[in-house]
């Protein structure tokens, strides 16, 4: 819809609970290899990919002789007990904590996924999206394939039974050759893990070691908590196969591959911030994104103060670049559960105050820069922002440590249609009439790489969700299934 200059347009107010419109965690992947309690190690690994996805849960083990399997709903702690621990014996073992950006919440979809076929028992783990799920699964119903899930992940298994290669890393090379998309993946079979990552390295995944065991995770800060030691990253293309013999290193793609476009949204949000990839440190980043939103979009303020905990680092990052005193105006709750009892008698803004609570001594008065990482539907920073002013604050200028959000990602991140990202449409004077702030500034999309990686022209990085430039391009059958059980078909 296009607005006259002076004329604002004010989208619709969609209530999103006690959540946020804030992209959402993708999916965390684990793997151990010859380690005692592998099913522990797994469990404390997980814990410190919770950030990732809080949908689901699940961890399969293997001794040599047969997988054991458990998954559930919920957060780590909840999914797995001592007891539960108890029945995954073995010292290899495979994890995933789950946010459904393809498939829905439903324990069918949680994983990792573990069959038996005619090749043996094999269990997938997968973070990321493959752009051509939807052909592969019709091409494979059609020859007879019966799905049990609505995840994409669930290709990867039946693709691997009707391989014809004589044994399990040549079938699952042959499974990587008909997907298109993002996967970091962990296979375990009874006496064997394989860690693979995409040609391209859209989602991250590292190697790590504890004494003779292997260890393999989607971000380095699930080592240290098990007193790993970081490795090295693997390499897009890369495939590792840990079993008996060893650690085995293969390239199914070959060595020379296409320039690797990890996505830069890893840096801006996902990621936790005491991880690193590729040498870079995501805090550090963080910072640098806020020292270069205050070079892109200076304020006045007498205060600033980040939304928790995404924009802690950047708000430092602009406190330090513009002398401007850093506060903390908002406190988050870490104890929100997944479900709630809302009040019959409605309270303002209910939703967002079970996250975060404004600190009324610090703002009455102040004229405030609100550092947030990104505003996708704007419905959130709305209420953020009318809630400062509500706490006394004179002025609220909010500012974005990431470009403005236009175009929806196919590679692994939940995010809304196009229509529904509230820059694709509006202007950032629009979008600051909306959120009711007196200004709206973004970094731009040269400033995020400068502080990322340091080549401004963003080479190594996939930044479609800021270009609408996709590395690969969506295929034009994918999502039609999703699409049409979105409404009612």
């Amino acid at each position: 819809m296009d607005v006259p200059p002076g004329r604002y347009y004010v989208p619709p107010v969609r209530d999103e609970g006690p959540g946020d419109d804030h992209f959402h965690d993708e999916c965390g992947v684990f793997g151990v290899y010859g380690a005692d309690e592998a099913a522990n190690l797994a469990y404390l690994g997980l814990h410190a990919l919770q950030h990732r996805g809080q949908e689901a849960a699940g961890i399969v083990t293997g001794n040599g002789e047969q997988l054991f399997v458990h998954r559930g709903l919920g957060l780590v702690q909840d999914v797995f007990t001592e007891a539960v621990l108890d029945r995954l014996p073995g010292t290899e073992a495979i994890g995933h904590v789950r946010y459904s950006t393809s498939g829905s919440s439903h324990i069918k979809n949680a994983q990792p996924l573990a069959v038996d076929s005619g090749h043996g028992s094999i269990a997938v783990a997968h973070n990321g999206n493959l752009i051509n799920a939807d052909v592969l699964r019709d091409e494979l119903e059609e020859s007879g394939s019966i799905f049990s899930s609505d995840s994409d992940t669930e290709v990867f298994i039946h693709l691997i039974a009707r391989s014809r290669a004589a044994d399990m890393v040549s079938r699952v090379s042959d499974a990587l050759h008909r997907v298109e998309g993002a996967y970091s993946l962990v296979f375990l079979s009874p006496d064997a893990l394989i860690a693979v990552r995409d040609p391209l390295g859209f989602r991250p995944l590292c190697l790590g070691q504890l004494g003779d065991a292997f260890v393999v995770a989607s971000e380095p800060p699930a080592f240290q908590l098990i007193g790993a030691q970081f490795v090295r990253d693997i390499e897009p293309g890369e495939m590792l196969v840990f079993n008996e013999f060893g650690m085995q290193r293969l390239f199914p793609f070959g060595k020379r591959l296409p320039e690797r476009k990890m996505c830069v949204f890893e840096y801006v949000y996902f990621a936790r911030p005491d991880a690193s990839f590729g040498g870079i440190s995501v805090y550090e980043a963080r910072k640098r994104m806020g020292e270069q939103l205050a070079a892109d979009r200076p304020v006045d303020a007498d205060i600033v103060i980040p939304v928790p905990d995404s924009g802690v680092a950047a708000a430092l990052g602009f406190s330090n670049a513009t002398g401007i005193p850093f506060e903390l105006g908002l406190i988050r709750s870490h104890y929100v559960g997944r479900t709630f009892i809302e009040p019959q008698q409605s309270i303002r803004h209910f939703g967002v105050r079970l996250k975060l609570h404004p600190v009324e001594n610090v703002l009455r008065g102040k004229r405030v820069a609100v550092i947030d990482d990104s505003i996708v539907r704007g419905t959130t920073s709305r209420k953020i922002v009318k809630m400062i002013r509500d706490a006394g604050a004179s002025e609220v200028h909010l500012r974005i440590s990431s470009p403005p959000t236009r175009w929806p990602c196919y590679y692994g991140i939940d995010t809304p249609n196009r229509a529904e990202l509230i820059a694709s449409k509006y202007s950032p004077e629009q979008i600051a009439h909306f959120v009711t702030a007196d200004s709206l500034g973004y970094l731009s999309l040269e400033g995020l790489h400068r502080a990322v990686g340091g080549d401004p022209s963003g080479k190594g990085f996939c930044d479609a969700c800021f270009s609408g430039c996709y590395p690969i391009q969506p295929h034009p059958g994918n999502g039609r299934k999703r699409q049409l059980a979105l409404v009612g078909v």
